[in-house]
């Protein structure tokens, strides 16, 4: 895989803040590049509209499926 640059960029803030937003255009590589900065984080979609409607109805039981770390 190829090293992103912008790995700096979301590592260094994802020390001292809990949530980090990775934004750009469709098919851009955010999803890859959350996936290889954090790979013992789970990853979930929310485009899902069963996901996305437990996500908004209970957030604290919807965090709780998803263990901090899965390594």
């Amino acid at each position: 895989m190829i090293k992103r640059e912008a790995e700096v960029s979301v590592k260094k803030p994802a020390e001292g803040y809990p949530v980090v937003i990775i934004t750009g255009p469709r098919q851009s590589g955010k999803t890859t590049l959350a996936r290889s900065v954090f790979p013992c984080k789970e990853y979930v979609s929310l485009e899902n509209l069963d996901t996305r409607r437990s996500a908004t109805e209970d957030p604290r039981l919807f965090l709780d499926r998803y263990p901090d770390d899965k390594c």
